[in-house]
């Protein structure tokens, strides 16, 4: 059986963490893979069977200014990297990948090109292992050093890369639209189709959610991914659902996600002490389940969420996350807007009575449906097994 390397390194949210766990759950029966996650730790994130995962000492960053920090206080950030580098170094001499998936660098996270490169060269004196790609469809522009960045961009993916793969549908966004220099990578491009989460097939829920998800009563259901933004969202729904509670006979169950602040989350239960009609969560691993159930779904526009409504069918209402000034869930909100899928809600409309009647009106709107190629992970599985490269026995790493 081949040998998989994959590299994830999520900073501000769970998003890129979550896609490349649906990625390697559909690679598990044709490699060994050892699954090398950055950031934070989520322990409700249910790990595939047989997947050997080495977390790193952790690095995240802020949603205000974007800075790298350490989530161990008893190291600097200095220190962290150089132990990352070398951790990275000594798995993959021990772990001898046919493949390295890398997650997003270079087109982003190029900040810790202080470990990725080192492991890149390695890769390359040894001549054995191929390098491949794991991107998103929308690529992070930037509006005042594009050019630069892009630049950028394909001297690393043609100096060290065999593959891209794109997990998108060229037909909604193609990869030229925010990366305009796609005719100059050498190496393989391959649109996957989309990555979407399938729902559990045993779930293990609680007497509480079972009651809920089996439950007659409707649902709207709110979230923000990670939790470290979006509480601007979480805020206006709360203060809306007073507002609801005598129009509509809906449960509003909210997921802050498992990185919101403790003080912010029981800031969030405190406001809504009065209303019977909330339920505050900060994650569950059958979101999924509760969107099938939902009459409506209130979130940020992040790639998962996204693809979450897309399957489910569900409507929605999304708020993209400008952070940084990145466009790309703009982007993905508009376009989606356009096509009668979701409803685009921006922060003017996050006033409680203008947002109730937002929230009623939707309610009796039905969405339009799209056929979208949402087969992404079991295209990526096909390719990757498709890639030549040398074999060996299998390595564990711990």
């Amino acid at each position: 059986m081949k040998r998989l390397m994959f590299y994830c390194q999520h900073i501000l949210g769970m998003g890129h963490l979550v896609r490349s766990i649906e990625i390697v759950r559909g690679l598990t029966k044709d490699f060994h893979i050892c699954f090398i996650n950055g950031g934070e730790i989520i322990n409700e994130l249910e790990i595939p069977p047989g997947v050997e995962v080495i977390n790193l000492p952790a690095i995240k960053t802020d949603s205000e200014f974007q800075e790298l920090q350490v989530v161990d206080n008893n190291f600097s950030l200095t220190e962290v990297q150089e132990i990352r580098k070398n951790q990275l170094l000594d798995i993959f001499n021990v772990f001898q990948p046919d493949i390295l998936m890398i997650e997003l660098f270079p087109f982003g996270r190029r900040r810790f090109s202080l470990e990725l490169i080192p492991l890149l060269e390695k890769v390359k004196s040894t001549g054995s292992t191929k390098v491949v790609c794991s991107l998103r469809d929308i690529v992070v522009t930037k509006k005042h050093k594009q050019a630069k960045y892009e630049e950028k961009i394909c001297n690393l993916m043609n100096q060290y890369f065999d593959l891209l793969l794109v997990h998108g549908d060229p037909k909604f966004v193609p990869l030229e639209e925010t990366f305009s220099r796609v005719r100059d990578l050498k190496c393989q491009v391959n649109y996957t189709g989309y990555v979407v989460q399938k729902p559990p097939k045993n779930p293990l829920l609680t007497r509480e959610e079972r009651e809920i998800l089996n439950s007659n009563q409707p649902m709207i259901l709110a979230s923000v991914g990670g939790g470290r933004f979006g509480h601007e969202l979480l805020d206006c729904v709360v203060q809306t659902a007073p507002l609801l509670e005598k129009k509509l006979p809906h449960l509003i169950q909210i997921f802050t996600g498992p990185f919101m602040p403790e003080e912010k989350f029981h800031q969030l239960q405190a406001m809504a002490k009065d209303s019977k009609n909330i339920r505050i969560c900060y994650y569950t691993p059958y979101f999924l389940s509760y969107m099938q159930k939902a009459e409506l779904s209130i979130n940020m526009s992040g790639y998962n969420t996204t693809l979450n409504v897309l399957t489910t069918g569900v409507r929605a209402m999304i708020l993209p996350f400008t952070g940084n000034e990145d466009l790309e869930q703009t982007m993905r909100a508009e376009k989606l807007d356009k096509l009668g899928i979701v409803k685009m809600i921006t922060p003017k409309d996050l006033k409680p009575n203008l947002f109730a009647e937002k929230i009623i009106s939707n309610l009796k709107e039905q969405p339009k449906k799209i056929s979208f190629d949402f087969a992404g992970v079991e295209q990526t599985a096909n390719i990757l097994s498709n890639l030549n490269g040398n074999h060996n026995d299998n390595h564990r790493v711990a």
